[in-house]
């Protein structure tokens, strides 16, 4: 093998053309600590990016890791990545695949994996050969490295600094699910440093806790109650079928909406909780209504969501959500596959689901049931 990178490097010397891709520099061992922090600073905000697109990435190992003219790192070949429709019954991947020394242990183990916490732990491998120079988990013996993965047995060099051995110690761990996340790894001090801080982040660090914001919004606000949403918009929204909006309204409500039999300050808490759980942030929550913006860019920028609950009797709230900024099919699939499932708890029915001649709507079970509206 040896002989055969040594031939290429030769070759490649040799050949130099406008068509053909141009060997600029051999790297003989390890990079300094501030040239290997920037290079996996925008292999992790990459990956992220892939992540939040559904893509998990599968084969990443410096091999696959290309340098621009400004030496601005670019991830290349993408053959054996996964979407989410190759998702089993189980929402895991099962095919195994990757370079022997990158591959995450649960791959090897044959059991099904996450796509994207396997390319976290192939990024903690990276990281690992940028700063040492050669590979935490190495044998002569294939079987043996094997093993060595599969218990994350590895020992760092001397040179190491102790925040990138804590920042790998958190990466390379065998168990994915006490593996750190690509979201965390952005927010450690090591990776930080010298980074310019996404929005995302930025908006995290002027954010108020949740719980602070749900107290303000109690002792703050002058409303105590959500809006009045009358019987006639209640009628439309949550009907195909018979809609009178145009007739009462001069801007018609655009967006998700849901009836809801919980109370609207349960309501708010319920949407923060499950918007924590998705990565979103909670940007304002004022008026019974949440404003939300996306963990990450977007095809037209960062996806930012506003909900607002509405009363329509003492044990009746709609809440409508709307897209405030960002792409519309990805704020679609948003409401579909993650807003749906998260808010299953408190939610009656969905705007258009399961109505029956325009005065029924689905009570619980999924049963239609006569409803009495008052105008």
């Amino acid at each position: 093998m040896m002989e055969q990178i040594k031939r290429e490097i030769s070759v490649m010397g040799l050949v130099k053309h406008p068509n053909i891709v141009e060997l600029k520099e051999i790297s003989k061992g390890k990079l300094k600590e501030d040239v290997a922090r920037k290079y996996f600073q925008q292999l992790i905000s990459a990956i992220d990016f892939c992540h939040s697109r559904g893509v998990s990435h599968r084969d990443l190992k410096p091999e696959n890791l290309l340098l621009d003219d400004d030496e601005n790192l670019k991830i290349s070949d993408f053959g054996l990545s996964a979407l989410p429709e190759q998702l089993r019954y189980d929402g895991l991947l099962h095919t195994q695949c990757g370079t022997p020394a990158y591959v995450a242990p649960e791959v090897l183990r044959k059991r099904g994996y996450d796509g994207s916490k396997a390319d976290t732990w192939s990024c903690g491998v990276i990281l690992y050969v940028l700063l040492a120079g050669f590979l935490p988990f190495r044998d002569e013996n294939l079987m043996t490295m094997y093993n060595k993965v599969l218990r994350a047995e590895f020992q760092f060099p001397p040179w190491f600094s102790p925040e990138a051995r804590r920042l790998i110690s958190k990466i390379m761990v065998a168990d994915p699910e006490r593996r750190t996340t690509i979201p965390a790894i952005m927010r450690s001090p090591w990776f930080r440093k010298g980074f310019p801080v996404p929005s995302a982040l930025e908006l995290e660090e002027k954010e108020k806790k949740v719980e602070e914001i749900l107290e303000d919004s109690r002792t703050n606000d002058k409303v105590s109650s959500p809006k009045f949403f009358n019987a006639f918009e209640f009628i439309s929204s949550m009907s195909s079928g018979f809609d009178l909006s145009g007739l009462f309204e001069s801007k018609r409500r655009s967006g998700s909406m849901f009836t809801s039999r919980c109370s609207a300050p349960a309501i708010v808490a319920k949407i923060i909780a499950a918007a924590k759980g998705m990565r979103f942030r909670v940007a304002e929550v004022k008026n019974f209504r949440i404003k939300l913006h996306g963990p990450s860019e977007g095809r037209k920028g960062r996806l930012a969501v506003t909900a607002e609950v509405f009363e329509v009797a003492p044990e009746v709230a709609i809440v409508e959500l709307s897209k405030s900024a960002g792409d519309t099919l990805e704020y679609v699939k948003f409401c579909e596959e993650d807003v749906r499932p998260a808010l299953k708890d408190i939610v009656w029915t969905w705007q258009g689901d399961a109505t029956c001649n325009g005065n029924l709507t689905a009570g619980h079970g999924g049963e239609c049931q006569q409803q009495e509206v008052v105008a």
